[in-house]
């Protein structure tokens, strides 16, 4: 029944998460004329005239790589990350004391200018030269998460992502509405 649990928790919440996360993503590449250009371009080119994108294909796309990077710095899918201290700690002279549950502004890391340039400016090509990734390993950005507590459905999410982009960007010419000028 645990198994069971788990399982259609990684499902419902990765896919809710990875829906939000497909809205903000096509917005920003769509309000971006360079971004949804080159996106588009890099599915053209490296797959072809395939009508659909399969999960074997996305090693191919670069480029959309960090546009997903960049999404999930910019829009992550839980912005509150809820811990539980393990030790009594001090931080900016506050005592903590272990078992304290902690809520973490994930989104204000992600957005720090400490660690990005123009944090509020979408730019895929930040991850060019910063390696930092979002599986929780660098404490830059936390969209899912980080160390043993990382969601679970992370890699469903960045996969499931990934696929839908790939398989839409190609298909459009993509646009903002009447009216709305493109950066």
């Amino acid at each position: 029944m645990h198994i069971k649990r788990i399982l259609m928790d990684v499902f419902v919440v990765g896919s809710d998460l990875a829906a939000a996360t497909l809205v903000w993503s096509m917005t920003e590449v769509i309000k971006s004329s360079i971004v949804v250009k080159r996106a588009q371009e890099e599915v053209r080119t490296k797959i072809g005239t395939k009508e659909i994108i399969e999960e074997s294909d996305l090693h191919k796309l670069s480029y959309m790589k960090l546009v997903i990077k960049e999404a999930f710095r910019l829009h992550p899918p839980a912005p509150l990350l809820l811990w539980e201290t393990n030790e009594d700690f001090t931080i900016n002279g506050y005592n903590i004391p272990i078992k304290t549950k902690v809520v973490i502004n994930g989104n204000a890391i992600s957005m720090d200018s400490k660690y990005w340039e123009n944090p509020e400016e979408f730019r895929p090509e930040r991850f060019l030269e910063n390696i930092n990734n979002f599986k929780g390993h660098d404490f830059e950005m936390l969209p899912f998460e980080g160390g043993r507590r990382s969601c679970p459905g992370m890699n469903f999410a960045e996969v499931l992502v990934e696929l839908v982009l790939a398989n839409l960007l190609p298909c459009f010419d993509w646009k903002l509405p009447y009216g709305m000028k493109a950066k």
